[in-house]
């Protein structure tokens, strides 16, 4: 087949990026052909990307660049892709040239972008999570059009909530739309998609091919490995852990805006000299962390699209103890995996935390099913074939009833 796939960066930033990384070189691999267009260069392995990508084409996604348009019309007439497969792209002007290109259309989510003018599904301010369809409510009582901006000296910026519904009807034309968990499913049927439409397809990592035991340390070693900003609620986790009567010794592996606000309330808790806050450590050298702990936790309180760490450490044979946010539940099954606890349960988690560490044989057991869990469920070479198959199946049946779609003038779209 040949693929072209649409994403606003060229290089890896993020998840998103590490996803095209791995399951672009499986597709090629496998003997498809790969084509990439994109806004945008990061400085970050480049060459890796170049390498699977036939040809790459550097467009402009602006919103406000009419000849953004143009562009992808031309591309797609030139190349003429069996498939489009769009990662992260929100520009309304590409979205609206694909939906009337005829070609089979699938739209990879990684986040709530799609579906919540915050992006988060959650308030930073109350932290609670959302529910609710797409609307007027986005703008008031919940401010969501107001989006805090922190690459600019005017930390708000306005977010268009009549653009943001336009995004979501264009998707509603894509012929598939894949996304990371049950609960991003469920948050697309709540906007009316079609539920045939909507399959899930976790951005499954490569299984550690290294055979690792920890050694579930007397140490009593607790992790936790993110971003350090107030919706993965370290702040939470320091609560439970100074409620958590057994020994130890935690290692919160981050950075981020929440980072000062965390190291205070540690010292205001008395768990401060507990608690090692390393600041940003790099992927290669945290096995090295792994090998010693006894669990690993995801305190989330915002909606999770997946948490993407729990597939990784499970994998090393890990326990998580995590709070029930989101679509962390497709992968941490309570007593199977670890313990998922109810959103926001300080007491609960501190117990589940003391209860590992006071029982290792309890948290070795929970860390090989978890391995055992995640090495049959969420197997990268599966994924790709899923993927694949999936794609040709959208081909056959977009070639075979072609004549039958009428032709749809742009005007429709705009």
């Amino acid at each position: 087949m040949k693929i072209l796939i649409i994403h606003e960066v060229l290089g890896a930033l993020a998840g998103a990026e590490q996803n095209i990384l791995l399951s672009g070189t499986a597709l090629k691999e496998r003997g498809n052909q790969l084509y990439m267009a994109y806004d945008r260069q990061s400085d970050k392995r480049v060459l890796e990307f170049d390498n699977i990508f036939t040809e790459t084409y550097q467009i402009s996604f602006s919103q406000d660049n009419r000849g953004a348009k143009e562009s992808i019309r031309e591309l797609i007439s030139t190349l003429n892709p069996d498939i489009v497969y769009a990662h992260k792209l929100m520009s309304l002007p590409i979205l609206s040239e694909l939906v009337i290109s005829g070609k089979p259309l699938v739209r990879m989510i990684h986040d709530h972008d799609t579906y919540c003018i915050r992006s988060y599904r959650y308030s930073p301010y109350s932290r609670k999570i959302c529910t609710r369809k797409i609307g007027l409510y986005c703008l008031f009582p919940c401010l969501g059009c107001l989006k805090r901006d922190r690459s600019k000296s005017i930390s708000v910026a306005y977010v268009s909530l009549l653009e943001k519904m336009k995004e979501l009807e264009f998707s509603k034309k894509f012929d598939n739309i894949f996304v990371v968990t049950n609960y991003m499913k469920d948050e697309f049927l709540r906007q009316d998609f079609d539920p045939d439409k909507v399959h899930i397809f976790p951005p499954v990592p490569k299984a550690n091919n290294e055979p690792f035991q920890s050694s579930f340390s007397d140490d009593n070693v607790i992790l936790y490995v993110g971003q350090i900003i107030r919706g993965k609620g370290v702040d939470c986790l320091i609560k439970s852990l100074a409620c958590v009567k057994t020994e130890f010794k935690a290692y919160i592996i981050g950075d981020g805006s929440h980072l000062e606000y965390c190291m205070k309330l540690a010292k205001k808790l008395g768990v401060d000299e507990r608690i090692v806050f390393t600041g940003w450590v790099d992927q290669s050298q945290l096995h090295e962390y792994y090998k010693d702990a006894t669990l690993v936790t995801v305190p989330s309180v915002w909606p999770e699209p997946i948490a993407t760490i729990g597939l990784e450490v499970l994998r090393y044979g890990l326990p998580v103890v995590g709070f029930d946010s989101g679509g962390i539940s497709d992968w941490l099954i309570d007593g199977q995996t670890g313990f998922l606890i109810d959103w926001m349960d300080i007491t609960g988690f501190s117990l589940a935390i003391d209860k590992l560490l006071i029982d290792k044989s309890l948290a070795r057991q929970l860390g090989e099913q978890g391995r055992e869990f995640v090495n049959i469920e969420y197997d990268f070479e599966q994924y790709i074939d899923r993927m694949e198959k999936q794609f040709e199946v959208l081909c056959t049946e977009k070639n075979n009833c072609t004549q039958s779609i009428p032709s749809l003038k742009p005007s429709m779209y705009i």
